[in-house]
């Protein structure tokens, strides 16, 4: 089982009340995550020139994260199962730390890439906890409310990110650039390590399976051999051996669905519960946040290229033109989980889908027609827009891609959904190569800077359109109505539920 397969379907244990302590500092390292992700893109081009990164070194240090964190998610969640998951988040949270440390303290782009990828490492070994933590700790009835209190950090997280960002490199703190970026986990890691190690109880799966070290291995190298070439092959003019492994990865992830159908025979603990591509709509969930990945992992770095190389504006300017952004996506997400979803269902989030492709689409007849002299405030309306859109498919998207999927499996079907979302994302930076610098010129004038980033963006933002409007049409696969569930007890429709089941066993508490 996962970390989340076995404690999604128990109860916690009577309330601690040392849980709300537990739980501001699990949010705290959730935060920490979100804004860790966001907080980078901003400061690219001063990591470009100060450290002298290339532009395949840029995408690493955005890419390496992600791939390093997608390929982590399940296998962290499994340790937790098999290790303890307060013991797994401590290690996670003080591994994440360091690795920030080291971020800060990069003397060269090679460790800057190789920090940030042990980051995204110790970060899957930490948030797949969280979740398991907060059901481990928190009653039935109050959980609610916790998640509701998740939904608000996300959005602030999204907000932070960029700002934080932003004014960290405009201060240039004691001549450091960049680096305060990655610093500022410092306090935040090691006040989160002590606090944790009073205020978090300990549980374990009381049978927690094997892991599957081979099914990680595959994993990992089919994924470095998909990525590399693609973040790659625009600088070195697209050999012939990246071609060769790009079709590689496919036969490596085809013997890892043939080991996994063994792994089930043998002793039924594979890392990819297979079974559950039988049910529709988890399948048709699967792609659609695979390719929901893709579609942010590009849109949101070429952004940031777009404003501070194209337009040559500041860090904390581009940092503020993203804020109505922000606000609509937090904004949109808690309308439609409360008031939207419940009444109409799939159609919400085929809504989303359609106005964040508007979005685009108006975001690139504005950047077109105002060129360089686009201000931020002709930015916001097609940010609010697409933000809107974004906020109708994120909140909803895993109760819908979870309501039909049997109730032994919901577990491993959230650590999936986790896992392809992050490998969506790692996979759309790999694409920026192709979708936007792959329209640029190999030596630009002075002059023609500025328009060959316009140029590219637009053109990039219209491969993210496109992308929006397969996912609306992939979600005519998801259910109609995705179950609204409550904690032990079976939904209104009968339908079973990624948080809902009978009580089967204890979570065992380890004092």
């Amino acid at each position: 089982m996962t970390s989340t397969e076995t404690i999604l379907n128990s109860p916690a244990p009577a309330a601690d009340r040392r849980r709300w302590f537990a739980l501001a500092i699990v949010m705290t390292a959730a935060f920490m995550d979100l804004v860790d992700v966001t907080i980078v893109n901003i400061a690219i081009p001063s990591i470009q020139r100060e450290a002298g990164a290339s532009v395949s070194q840029i995408q690493w240090i955005t890419a390496g994260y992600a791939l390093a964190f997608a390929a982590g998610l399940i296998t962290g969640g499994r340790l937790g199962d098999i290790h303890g998951r307060k013991r797994l988040f401590l290690v996670g949270i003080g591994g994440f730390t360091i690795a920030s440390a080291l971020c800060g303290f990069a003397v060269n782009p090679e460790m800057l890439v190789a920090s940030r990828i042990l980051q995204g490492g110790m970060a899957a070994l930490m948030v797949p906890q969280v979740l398991s933590i907060v059901h481990a700790t928190f009653p039935a009835h109050e959980r609610g409310k916790v998640f509701g209190l998740f939904g608000a950090v996300v959005g602030l997280g999204a907000v932070s990110g960029p700002l934080l960002g932003a004014l960290l490199t405009e201060w240039n703190l004691f001549g450091l650039e960049w680096r305060p970026i990655f610093l500022i986990n410092l306090p935040v890691g090691i006040a989160g390590l002590i606090l944790g190690r009073r205020f978090i109880t300990e549980s374990k799966a009381p049978r927690a399976l094997k892991l599957d070290l081979v099914g990680v291995a595959l994993v990992a190298l089919g994924l470095v051999m998909l990525l590399y070439p693609l973040t790659r092959g625009e600088e070195l003019d697209w050999p012939l051996w990246g071609y060769v492994s790009m079709v590689g990865a496919l036969v490596v992830f085809a013997v890892l669905v043939a080991y996994e159908k063994r792994k089930t025979r043998i002793d039924g603990s594979p890392l990819v519960e297979l079974s559950l591509f039988k049910v529709k709509s988890f399948a048709a969930g699967i792609a659609v946040q695979t390719v929901f990945g893709v579609a942010l992992g590009i849109f949101f770095l070429v952004w940031t290229l777009y404003m501070q190389f194209g337009l040559g504006w500041r860090p904390l300017r581009a940092g503020l033109t993203g804020v109505p952004f922000s606000i609509a996506v937090s904004a949109a997400a808690g309308m439609s989980v409360q008031l939207l979803v419940p009444r109409f269902g799939r159609k919400v989030l085929q809504a989303g889908a359609l106005t964040m492709a508007a979005g685009v689409l108006l975001y690139i007849w504005e950047s077109e027609r105002y060129g360089m002299s686009i201000t931020s405030w002709q930015m916001a309306l097609p940010l609010v827009v697409m933000g809107v859109g974004m906020g109708f498919i994120v909140a909803p998207l895993t109760d819908a891609v979870l309501s039909e999927v049997p109730r032994e499996h919901s577990g491993s079907a959230s650590g999936l959904i986790n896992t392809v979302q992050q490998m969506g994302n790692a996979l759309g930076l790999g694409l920026v190569s192709v979708v936007f610098y792959g329209t640029m010129g190999d030596r630009l004038a002075l002059a023609e800077v500025g328009p060959a980033f316009v140029n590219a963006f637009q053109h990039a933002l219209g491969w993210v359109a496109a992308v929006m409007t397969a996912i609306f049409l992939l979600m005519f696969a998801l259910p109609k109505r995705p179950a609204q569930h409550a904690e032990g007890a079976e939904s209104a429709e009968g339908t079973e539920d990624g948080s809902s089941g009978e009580v089967t066993k204890e979570p065992e508490l380890v004092p």
